[in-house]
C-alpha cells in the first residue's frame, strides 16, 4: 500500500464580478500602455505569417494577407503574440495555484472522452470561422470594439449571447 498524501482540494472559482472588472482593468492598462486593446486572431494571424514565411518564403511574400502581417515586423515584433503566450502562462499559473492543474478530460457523465475532444474541437473551429468572417474574435471584437462602443461589436455580444442561450439546454443536458 503506497503512502501518497492527500490530494488537495481545488480552490474555487474567482468570483465573476470581480474577474471581470480584473479584465477591463487590464483592457484599459492595453489601451493606455500599448496604444490598442484586446485580441487573439491577430496573434494567431501574426504567428502562422511566421511560420508560413520560414516554411515556404515565396508563398508568404506571394500572399497579401501574410504580407500584411510580416509587413509589421513579423510574430517576433507583434505584441499581441505574446499577449497570446502570456495568456498560455497565465493560464497554466493559475490552474497550478488553484489545485486545478490535473491531466484529464472534463466531461459530464454521458460523454465519452473522445465525443468531448471531437466536440471542444468542432466548437473551436466554429469560433475561429466566426472570427474570421466577423473580421475579429470574441477579445478584439467583443472586449475592444465594445469598450469603443462600436455598434458592429455590440451586435456581435448581443448575437454571441443569444446564441450561447439557444445552445446552453444542449451543452446542459450533456453535462448530466
Amino acid at each position: 500500500m503506497r503512502n501518497d498524501p492527500p490530494a488537495r482540494a481545488p480552490r474555487p472559482y474567482a468570483n465573476p464580478y470581480l474577474a471581470g472588472v480584473g479584465l477591463g482593468l487590464v483592457l484599459l492598462g492595453a489601451f493606455v500602455l500599448m496604444g490598442r486593446g484586446l485580441g487573439a486572431s491577430g496573434g494567431f494571424a501574426s504567428a502562422a505569417s511566421g511560420a508560413v514565411a520560414v516554411v515556404a518564403p515565396q508563398s508568404a511574400a506571394a500572399s497579401p494577407y501574410f504580407t500584411r502581417y510580416l509587413a509589421r515586423g513579423g510574430p517576433a515584433r507583434d505584441w499581441l503574440v505574446f499577449e497570446l503566450a502570456g495568456v498560455m502562462l497565465g493560464g497554466f499559473l493559475s490552474a497550478a495555484l488553484a489545485g486545478r492543474l490535473r491531466r484529464e478530460i472534463e466531461r459530464g457523465p454521458r460523454l465519452e472522452g473522445r465525443t468531448r475532444l471531437l466536440l471542444a474541437f468542432a466548437g473551436g473551429l466554429a469560433m475561429g470561422g466566426g472570427a474570421v468572417l466577423a473580421r475579429g474574435c470574441t477579445s478584439g471584437l467583443g472586449l475592444t470594439g465594445g469598450a469603443l462602443l462600436a455598434a458592429g461589436s455590440w451586435l456581435f455580444l448581443g448575437a454571441a449571447f443569444a446564441a450561447a442561450l439557444a445552445l446552453a439546454p444542449l451543452a446542459r443536458r450533456a453535462w448530466r
